[in-house]
């Protein structure tokens, strides 16, 4: 791919409209289970047909206004998502009987993704996951972060991807909707080097998938690993725990950790293990074992290595939810996914339809590299060369059985 210039980072020209706004989440509704059924209309009462509106949903603490846009399909799936942050703030998606319902956490309101959020639905970076220390070298240089996670760097910083309003334009196709965002980071940004112009595309399709296409450019050397943070519940009642939804990975390693959560240095096989998920099992099926990883993760918190890992798109996750029948799929280029299932969840987060949202009530499928490589020389590099154009895809795909 030929670099023309460093603001032409998607050498790609797109004629796109502007929609008239008409946000869904004055129609949003609960049921006597307090199950989001839809912030963005109902697909009773109107044909639905893909589309893309949007809304303004606040303003930020320095006054800066934020938008929120709704994706839907020809099925009448829908998803939400906010410029600020680039969060996915609702996924509506059907059930076995055609019951369509919000399997992601989140909040209605702006001001609380503002106030306190465990990253709900959000694009995290410069760098998801962790950096022991807050320190790396580069270079010869050492860079210092913030130590936002004890005294390890998380997620970017103090203010990473997750709390910046990007730009937001919005693209329309026969078979697709989709929001392109963008956000230039500055030199210096959270302690990382380099101007980063990052690009992330979500795209809803006709066959029930959310895609996300992240795109960067740098001006200089910098470590990067953007990911989405969303938390699933495929029973979309956040009162459920997860526990019993069944997983399969694709990943036949995973990468032990200290109690800090920053890797050991090794990649250690999943046999024999309760990371073991080669075959589908029921998420809580072993995590209550007496197993020091678990210990120190305080449960699933672990980077998952796929095999055969070939830089190529490919299903490497399954979740199954028997009640529900729903089915999610991840499709994914990246070499490894961080499994998370909630174990920071305590209930002080108050959620869509002022629901507290408990212990292990949700789990994350992060795609990602591995965590702290900028200081492990042993890891895949994550380091973005100047002028170099980091590209990755991630699919979330629905369907039921």
């Amino acid at each position: 791919m030929e670099i023309i210039s460093y603001f032409n980072l998607c050498a790609i020209i797109i004629k796109y409209g502007m929609i008239k706004n008409e946000y869904c989440q004055k129609n949003s509704a609960h049921d006597s289970s307090n199950r989001y059924i839809s912030s963005c209309g109902s697909h009773n009462e109107k044909e639905v047909k893909m589309n893309i509106v949007n809304e303004h949903y606040g303003m930020t603490r320095d006054s800066q206004p934020v938008d929120i846009y709704t994706l839907t399909n020809n099925n009448g799936m829908e998803v939400c998502i906010t410029n600020y942050g680039g969060i996915i703030q609702s996924l509506i998606a059907p059930d076995r009987d055609g019951k369509y319902e919000d399997v992601v956490m989140g909040y209605d309101e702006l001001n609380s993704y503002i106030e306190a959020t465990p990253y709900f639905g959000a694009i995290v970076g410069r760098y998801g996951n962790r950096i022991a220390n807050g320190k790396f070298t580069l270079d010869r240089i050492e860079y210092s972060l913030a130590q936002n996670n004890g005294v390890n760097h998380l997620h970017g910083g103090i203010i990473g991807f997750d709390k910046v309003v990007w730009d937001a334009t919005t693209i329309e196709s026969a078979d697709a909707v989709s929001l392109r965002l963008e956000y230039l980071s500055k030199d210096g940004e959270e302690g990382y080097p380099g101007k980063l112009k990052v690009s992330v595309i979500y795209t809803l399709t006709d066959d029930d998938a959310i895609k996300i296409e992240y795109q960067a450019i740098t001006d200089k050397k910098t470590p990067i690993n953007l990911t989405n943070h969303s938390y699933f519940n495929l029973t979309a009642d956040f009162k459920n725990k997860i526990l019993d939804h069944k997983l399969w990975l694709n990943a036949d390693k995973y990468i032990p950790i200290d109690p800090t959560a920053i890797p050991l240095g090794m990649v250690e096989s999943v046999s024999g293990t309760p990371f073991d998920f080669t075959m589908q099992k029921k998420i809580g099926k072993n995590l209550l074992d007496d197993n020091q990883q678990l210990k120190n993760g305080i449960g699933y918190d672990h980077c998952m290595v796929f095999e055969n890992y070939s830089g190529e798109v490919k299903l490497q996750a399954i979740v199954y939810e028997e009640e529900s029948g729903r089915v999610m799929e991840v499709y994914t280029d990246q070499p490894a996914v961080q499994f998370y299932v909630g174990n920071y969840l305590d209930g002080s987060n108050i959620g869509k339809g002022n629901l507290p949202y408990q212990y292990r009530t949700g789990f994350c499928l992060e795609t990602e590299h591995y965590p702290d490589s900028p200081n492990q020389s042993q890891f895949p590099s994550t380091v973005l060369e100047s002028g170099e154009i980091y590209s990755t895809t991630t699919i979330y795909k629905f369907a039921t059985k």
